[in-house]
């Protein structure tokens, strides 16, 4: 069983997957994103790095998860990851435009025929102003210049994609209030929420509430 943690910059996707891991004794594939050598300099002129910023990441991912996905579930029937392969398109759809976007759309096309689609993506979903503090709280040096209305536009980009897909299992959660490393509740209340989602055991059923 796959289960990729989809959400935008800072919503908790890497620490809920490690925080999961042992209830489901899963393998963790998780994004790597530091290696990038343009990331830096995108956050400073994200119109001039763009487009190196993006086809770097788009190779680094396709290769991580080509390999990470298949060799991890010859090994063990669960796997967490903290992203999909398709996060990589909805971020070119805001960083790109024009013809390097279309070129973009051609090496994507070719490479997402040989990824496997997870079985559940959970999305988790937040404010933009709730993320601007997450972000800043973990102090990563080349987020310091995180723009808010960048992040604002891949929120409303990741909700409309996410909302209402037909092609895989999709499960949202709004971590809004949720703090999964400080309160175990918030903690069970996902993992509660995958496990009625995969109809797995075990997991409690909701009560009906009588109006």
């Amino acid at each position: 069983m796959y289960i990729a943690i989809e959400g935008v910059i800072g919503v908790g996707k890497t620490t809920l997957a490690r925080l999961l891991q042992p209830s489901y004794k899963a393998e963790v594939l998780l994004e790597i994103f530091e290696e990038n050598p343009f990331l830096s300099d995108f956050y400073s002129d994200r119109e001039r790095y763009a487009f190196q910023t993006q086809i770097f990441f788009l190779l680094s991912r396709y290769h991580q998860q080509r390999r990470g996905v298949r060799d991890s579930l010859q090994i063990n029937p669960w796997l967490l990851s903290d992203y999909t392969f398709e996060k990589d398109r909805l971020f070119a759809e805001v960083n790109l435009g024009g013809d390097e976007l279309e070129m973009y759309y051609k090496v994507h096309e070719a490479l997402a025929e040989k990824i496997a689609k997870p079985d559940l993506v959970v999305y988790l979903r937040a404010d933009t102003d709730v993320l601007m503090q997450r972000i800043a709280q973990r102090d990563r040096p080349y987020e310091r210049r995180m723009d808010s209305q960048y992040i604002d536009t891949l929120n409303k980009t990741y909700d409309s994609r996410f909302a209402g897909r037909s092609d895989y299992n999709v499960l949202i959660i709004n971590t809004n209030d949720l703090d999964f490393v400080r309160r175990k509740e918030d903690l069970e209340h996902v993992d509660q929420s995958i496990r009625r989602t995969l109809k797995l055991t075990p997991f409690q059923e909701s009560l009906p509430i009588d109006l």
